[in-house]
């Protein structure tokens, strides 16, 4: 695995590492695929029912899953169990300070495209410069530093954001940066600060998974061990919001009178409670809604995401049947980059046709275009991890991070 998005040869029925990779996480990272289309292609969470509760579960927490995937790829990179030193770990910054810019580009090229998808590619680049230099920690440190910076960040992102909404000091900034000209977004500031993925609140996501990925992944019980891990960040992160919100005098209401969505009471886990218009309340740090960037937040979606991964260790692990039927989900996986680029050129495609009616709606009628999606990824990814190494966005980035042209 090379990357977040990394590519690979058809997995195996146990869990080996095959050119570098782990099938355990290619597998989660194809879930983390199918569970975006869902956010960006499925109907809207109200239809309600199982479809409804299933389409809000992957609402964010797909996204947290990616970057904690991230954090995995880049110890991978790096090194592992130790990291790489020398020339060869000279080599390993190199190739990540390279996928980084490309990924940089890449997200504004999709950007550009002008979709209703919240494009999520030039924040990891930013997230892996970022990190970066904390590649040589061991696993114990990474933990520590992923629990400090969710509990600190979030606070400093609010009060970034509420010296925003009460100064005009970010327009001049935005005014004097070169990414924001270049791009015509809003640049640095949206990547670090005000945009949907920023950065401030996203590096525990990358920092726990390279805690993680310090583990012995092929060791008996580590599946176990993680998942108990992660099935306690999501009681605390998820349950401690719920406890907040209903002991905090005056929060609920506070958030219903900010936001634009539904009963502020499901904001410990959903976005249908909306976001904050006018102003941000202090309660709203108590929400643990997807992307609301706050501390309990960042813990309950990276308490799924170590479930979901430890899950599939222990399915390609333990279960050769289970992982053969999996199989179309871990080749998307496998060209996660070409897969999740795909379907936003799709949409740019096909939106004059249909986007705006069936996926901008409240019924049902999304349904039948995200499974086509899903299945066009499936068949796709099956058909070509059968015949080729990597995906073709993959081998882009690999030839460009290869050790010889890395001098």
């Amino acid at each position: 695995m090379s990357s977040p998005f990394a590519g690979g040869r058809p997995p195996a029925t146990t869990e080996t590492p095959l050119a570098g990779r782990f099938i355990g996480l290619d597998l989660a990272r194809g879930l983390a695929v199918l569970g975006m289309y869902s956010a960006h292609v499925g109907p809207d969470v109200t239809v309600g029912g199982p479809l409804g509760f299933l389409l809000e579960t992957a609402r964010g927490r797909s996204a947290a899953l990616f970057a904690v995937l991230a954090g995995f790829s880049l110890v991978i990179i790096t090194g592992r169990p130790q990291p790489r030193t020398g020339r060869a770990g000279r080599q390993a910054v190199a190739r990540i300070v390279i996928r980084a810019a490309l990924l940089l580009v890449l997200g504004y090229a999709l950007i550009a495209m002008d979709t209703n998808v919240d494009v999520i590619l030039s924040s990891y680049g930013l997230l892996f410069l970022a990190v970066l230099p904390l590649y040589r920690l061991g696993g114990r440190t990474l933990a520590l530093i992923a629990a400090a910076s969710a509990l600190i960040l979030p606070q400093v992102l609010y009060a970034t954001r509420t010296a925003i909404e009460n100064g005009s000091w970010a327009d001049a900034v935005i005014a004097r940066d070169p990414v924001a000209l270049i791009s015509d977004t809003d640049g640095l500031m949206e990547l670090l600060v005000t945009g949907e993925y920023p950065v401030l609140t996203w590096i525990p996501f990358l920092v726990a998974g390279m805690a993680g990925a310090r583990l012995d992944l092929t060791r008996p019980g580590i599946g176990s061990r993680l998942t108990l891990v992660g099935g306690a960040l999501a009681l605390l992160g998820y349950g401690g919001s719920w406890l907040a919100l209903h002991l905090v005098p005056a929060a609920l209401p506070a958030i219903a009178s900010a936001t634009d969505g539904g009963s502020a009471s499901s904001a410990w886990w959903s976005d249908t409670v909306g976001v904050p218009e006018d102003h941000t309340p202090l309660s709203w740090l108590l929400v643990a809604a997807p992307h609301s960037q706050t501390t309990f937040s960042i813990v309950g979606n990276t308490g799924v995401a170590l479930v979901v991964v430890a899950a599939c260790l222990v399915v390609t692990q333990r279960m050769p049947r289970l992982t053969a039927l999996a199989r179309p989900v871990t080749a998307v996986g496998m060209v996660a980059l070409t897969a999740y680029v795909l379907h936003i050129v799709a949409l740019w495609f096909f939106s004059e046709v249909w986007y705006v009616a069936a996926v901008g709606g409240e019924t049902r009628s999304a349904l039948p275009v995200l499974l086509g999606f899903i299945a066009a990824a499936m068949l796709l990814a099956v058909v070509w991890t059968r015949r080729f190494r990597r995906g073709p966005l993959e081998h882009a980035l690999h030839l460009a991070t290869q050790p010889w042209i890395i001098r």
